[in-house]
């Protein structure tokens, strides 16, 4: 599965979307970023809901597929650039950091 296709099938926002092609394998949830760095996998889904310019780092370092902000939690607007530019998938998702984890679960 794409990240372009879970954010449909799950109800997801697109923040940004500069690799909606990237596929998905697995899901990780965290907000504890140097703890995101060493256990989250390449290609992950990573649940969050932390929204600071190091997600985006984190994200970056991690090689995940896309990182989805649980409840309803935005991005600041130099974040969402730093995003784009740097190729980082941002998801945003209106449910409970739970739901989302198992609307991910369900459809990957």
């Amino acid at each position: 599965m794409t990240v372009k296709e879970l954010c449909g099938k799950c109800g997801f926002s697109a923040v940004t979307l500069p690799q909606e092609d990237r596929e998905i394998k697995g899901c990780y949830i965290g907000d504890l970023l140097s703890w995101v760095m060493g256990r989250a996998q390449e290609d992950n889904v990573w649940i969050t809901i932390m929204s600071n310019i190091n997600i985006v780092a984190v994200a970056s370092l991690a090689d995940v597929s896309c990182v989805v902000l649980a409840e309803g939690v935005t991005l600041e607007d130099d974040v969402r650039k730093t995003a784009e530019a740097k190729g980082v998938n941002i998801l945003s998702s209106p449910l409970p950091s739970y739901e989302t984890a198992k609307a991910v679960w369900e459809n990957i």
